[in-house]
């Protein structure tokens, strides 16, 4: 006999012993109402009272065997399309196909896991989509992808945000908490960067004005285009509604809010710098990545012994910056069907060979020349005159 049904046959007979049931509860911990089921069984039932019951519903429904052969034979077509292919996708593809008797999505998800057809792919994942130009980030200085986060908020209260920034190629991080983004805040959060991580060849940035400048004027160059152009750096702003392209940054941004932010106890501005500062040391030292082969972001960097620029001086230089005279800067931008090249309000004509294809349009400072490329092929030239 089990543990708890010897529980069970010393409680009733106890019970009928004439023992309170109050105390009889408190002996054995059980409730009133458990003991009174048991008396109650005791009487009613036979000699094995005591034995625990099937809990099994008295009618089970079970889906017809044909339904469960359609969405088998659905399932694995998906599959072997490369589209998706979970429960979900089977109901829109069968409500598509008119299947009478439509299973629910939690109908389909028991369907497949009793036939086992729970698997995911395997092997490298391969794009299928167009064609999207992205910058090579072999080595340390190559890319670098920054993104503000906020406003946030702490006890006090303090309002923030933190302007992230990270090597795509080591994946080092720099994080400047500043009270607000303006074009002022901007060059010192884009400049202390700089000073940790080195200064990169290409900076890429989406599409805030407080990167770019604005939007009644674009052709003037804003603080941060200047600052990068008189450094050797070209800003390149992702597609408008793209944030993935941005993608190292945004995992990192999710990794802040989680990891640092809601567990982080900070009272103020000294306590947010030195939080701040912390992490961003324990994730350059501590923090492995399967992409750097299980380094740490700074054991890569000693590993590749790449020559790093850094700023010729400690503050960051003033606004308003000087206009400069050469240099680029990149936009990258998804035509649609309209074939209409937007920059931040401005439109311009594209081909019908760049409709529904990622383009880079390169905004030449020197010759002040907007040159849109698909790929490497040069599409079109339009004269863009700074001011």
């Amino acid at each position: 006999m089990k543990r708890a049904e010897q529980v069970r046959v010393a409680a009733v007979g106890r019970y009928h012993g004439g023992e309170k049931a109050a105390a009889i509860c408190r002996a054995v911990r059980r409730t009133r109402t458990w003991l009174y089921k048991w008396v109650r069984r005791s009487k009613e039932v036979g000699t094995e009272w005591f034995l625990e019951k099937s809990r099994r519903p008295r009618e089970t429904r079970r889906t017809a065997g044909e339904i469960e052969e359609i969405v088998e034979f659905v399932r694995l077509s998906l599959y072997n399309r490369g589209d998706c292919c979970g429960a979900q996708a089977i109901r829109w593809e069968l409500e598509a196909q008119k299947v009478s008797q439509l299973p629910s999505v939690r109908t389909i998800a028991r369907i497949l896991s009793r036939r086992s057809l729970t698997h995911r792919r395997t092997g490298a994942y391969e794009p299928k989509g167009k064609s999207y130009p992205a910058w090579p980030a072999a080595e340390p200085g190559d890319v670098h992808q920054a993104d503000f986060l906020g406003p946030c908020y702490l006890k006090g209260p303090v309002r923030f945000y933190s302007f992230n920034c990270m090597d795509v190629a080591s994946r080092r991080c720099a994080l400047l908490p500043t009270v607000g983004h303006a074009g002022g805040l901007v060059v010192q959060a884009v400049w202390e960067s700089w000073w940790k991580l080195g200064i990169p060849g290409i900076l890429q940035l989406d599409n805030e004005l407080a990167f770019f400048g604005s939007r009644r004027h674009p052709h003037g160059m804003g603080a941060l285009i200047r600052l990068c152009l008189s450094h050797g750096v070209e800003p390149c702003f992702i597609p408008v509604r793209e944030p993935w392209r941005n993608g190292i940054i945004e995992r990192f941004n999710q990794t802040w809010v989680y990891d640092f932010f809601r567990r982080t106890d900070m009272a103020g501005w000294e306590a947010l710098r030195e939080a701040s500062h912390a992490f961003e040391l324990r994730w350059n030292t501590e923090h492995r990545h399967s992409g750097l082969h299980g380094k740490t972001p700074l054991q890569f960097l000693a590993d590749r012994r790449t020559s790093l620029r850094y700023p010729p001086q400690r503050e960051a230089p003033g606004i308003p910056l000087p206009k400069p005279k050469t240099g680029r800067y990149h936009f990258i931008r998804f035509i649609r069907s309209n074939r209409r090249l937007d920059l931040f309000g401005e439109s311009f004509p594209m081909p019908i060979e760049a409709m529904y294809e990622y383009v880079r349009a390169t905004v030449d400072v020197a010759r002040q020349k907007l040159r849109v490329y698909i790929g490497d092929e040069l599409l079109h030239v339009f004269d863009y005159p700074l001011r």
